[in-house]
């Protein structure tokens, strides 16, 4: 209360209060019957008594004239409730406070929703009101408990552990690879300036500027569309360290998590495990796999190799393929037929890939079209392999290894929300199982162009010791310095070591992915004048965010987020501009035919 007219706020007021003079501000929450109101603000709530006598009489009406939602300042004595009316389900429910003045500062006109949280509404009128929408107990929670998160972050990194505080710019240029930029226009005709994905290239110029540890709550930009996961302004945890590798990043940043970690959703525990890209593609189908449940995929290749299924043998006769399957638990008993139809017709629409299906009968016994090609031999090293019970079922893929595990993967996760929404538990939202994810690619395939590389992180990652000569005889065979940090099947966090030399960087930018070092040429001279190995990470905030209080979108936990289409629905942005204010940046619109019509009507 310090620095402000009020001596309480709405949620601290106890029996200990009772008897003193207080003075009250906030949003009039409920009114009933002109007794009395509950008065709100961002710390609870506070019953408040409307004095009925003729000498407080223009109190009463005041406050029973006062529209839900008016600001109101309230100055009274704290009593204790009347026996039998205390509310236990209220911090303050043992007291109430009884009106003597009040003021109403400003009075509410009606309101476009009710302001219950109980009460549904659509997030574009949500983020229409954004403002209104703070109001809410679950968003004031969520924001204090993000501030707190950064607060503690930031005493953990700049006070224990000597990192520096930096801002670096957002008006920077474009940088090869990666998502696309916002362009920004000058007011020199033609250039550009880009807004950056992420302070990448600055971060590593400041290791090379002898900083030797830098941190910033860094706002980034991606012109790409809204996902649940994704914002095209986003908030990550930047940093950076000099003479650093791998292992000292992961310390770092499991100390950082540990340190920051809000009481209230229980403790962490380090280290974190890791298994390799490989590893996961193989056993999850994903290089961000939710270890929170079973499920894994299983290689049964040896299993069925002496059958004589053909699509068997002509899976394993390509030098990738392989045989592999989940097992659903309780899959028979809480997935219906039209879920299993959903799941293969899933698999074969976004994979290219047919799927078997095997069920296991209460007496032990496998029904599926392939049973008849099996010998017992055969069906018991079966379930053998993928540990199947009674009622299980088994989802099954033959094919190339990569897409087998893909589709597999994809399935695994539609396989457990369809039991959680039959009523099988499988992943605790207050359960956090963090995973570090190594040695990926340093370069794959572009998927427009599959005889093209591209970065599997960003161009600026240095290849693994071991691998280092391969980059200059077979680039595809390259694993990285990159490492992913993966919390409960989302990936919060990305980093790598550097290339810290010019000539490895020209050489990666030049030879393997075909892109102009000349736009670069400024790191690549820094990288000449005697730059530190180097390496960095950034955790994506907003995306950690959501997860700890468990929203479904990280546009829940941002204060002003954009909508799914990118658009900010309260200022109505982006908006168009005059011809006249674009005049001194060179441009003018060409505007498509429908909307010069709609500009003219």
């Amino acid at each position: 209360n310090s620095f402000v007219a009020r001596t309480n706020t709405c949620g601290e007021l106890r029996s200990a209060h009772v008897g003193q003079k207080v003075t009250l501000y906030g949003w009039v929450q409920y009114q009933r019957q002109g007794l009395f109101l509950v008065l709100r603000d961002f710390q609870g709530l506070t019953q408040v008594v409307i004095p009925q006598d003729e000498a407080h009489s223009h109190v009463k009406e005041l406050l029973c004239s006062a529209p839900l939602e008016s600001v109101v300042r309230v100055t009274g004595t704290v009593s204790p409730r009347p026996l039998g009316q205390e509310n236990p389900k209220m911090p303050t429910g043992d007291i109430e406070v009884k009106a003597e003045t009040a003021e109403i500062l400003n009075s509410c006109k009606k309101l476009p929703f009710e302001m219950k949280d109980f009460i549904k509404k659509s997030e574009a009128l949500r983020m229409q009101y954004r403002y209104l929408d703070l109001r809410s107990c679950r968003l004031q929670s969520v924001l204090r408990l993000r501030s707190r998160l950064v607060m503690r972050m930031r005493e953990y990194l700049c006070n224990l552990h000597g990192f520096v505080d930096v801002e670096t710019p957002t008006l920077f240029k474009r940088t090869p690879g990666g998502a696309k930029e916002f362009l920004v226009p000058s007011r020199e005709a033609g250039k550009f300036y880009s807004l950056p994905q992420s302070p990448q290239q600055f971060k590593q110029l400041l290791m090379i500027g002898g900083l030797d540890r830098y941190f910033q709550v860094a706002r980034c930009y991606r012109d790409e569309g809204s996902r649940p996961d994704r914002q095209p302004e986003f908030t990550q945890i930047d940093i950076e360290m000099s003479f650093v590798d791998q292992a000292g990043i992961q310390r770092l940043i499991e100390g950082l998590l540990q340190h920051s970690w809000p009481e209230e959703r229980g403790s962490i525990i380090t280290p974190f495990p890791s298994m390799t890209y490989e590893e996961a593609l193989a056993e999850y189908g994903t290089d961000k796999p939710d270890t929170r449940f079973g499920m894994k995929i299983v290689d049964i290749s040896d299993v069925l190799r002496g059958s004589n299924i053909h699509f068997v043998q002509n899976a394993l006769s390509y030098p990738h393929g392989s045989i592999r399957a989940i097992c659903i638990p309780q899959g028979v008993r809480y997935l219906t037929n039209k879920d299993l139809e959903s799941l293969k017709e899933s698999a074969k629409s976004q994979f290219n890939q047919e799927i078997m299906e095997i069920i296991c009968r209460p007496d032990g016994s496998l029904k599926s079209l392939l049973t008849k090609f099996l010998g017992e031999k055969e069906k018991s090293h079966l379930i053998q392999a993928l540990n199947v019970q009674e009622d299980d079922v088994v989802l099954l893929a033959a094919g190339e290894h990569k897409q087998v595990c893909s589709a597999l993967g994809a399935l695994r996760l539609l396989s457990a929300s369809l039991l959680e929404a039959a009523g099988l538990a499988l992943r605790d939202p207050t359960v956090f199982h963090f995973l570090w994810v190594v040695d990926f690619p340093l370069f794959l395939p572009k998927a427009e162009n599959p005889t093209e590389l591209e970065s599997a992180h960003h161009p600026f990652t240095a290849p693994h010791p071991s691998d280092a000569s391969l980059l200059y005889s077979d680039p595809t065979k390259v694993r990285s310095q990159h490492y992913d940090l993966v919390l409960n099947g989302s990936e919060v966090g990305g980093g790598s070591i550097r290339i810290h030399s010019a000539e490895q960087q020209r050489f990666v930018l030049e030879k393997v992915l075909k892109e102009d070092s000349e736009v670069l040429s400024h790191l690549i001279e820094a990288l000449e004048l005697g730059a530190p190995p180097h390496g960095g990470i950034a955790l994506g905030l907003d995306r950690l965010i959501s997860l700890i209080v468990d929203a479904p979108s990280i546009r829940d936990v941002i204060a002003f987020p954009k909508s799914f289409r990118g658009r900010d629905l309260m200022g109505n942005a982006p908006d168009y501009v005059t011809p006249e204010e674009l005049e001194p940046y060179h441009i003018q619109v060409s505007w498509p035919l429908e909307e010069k019509e709609a500009k003219k009507n």
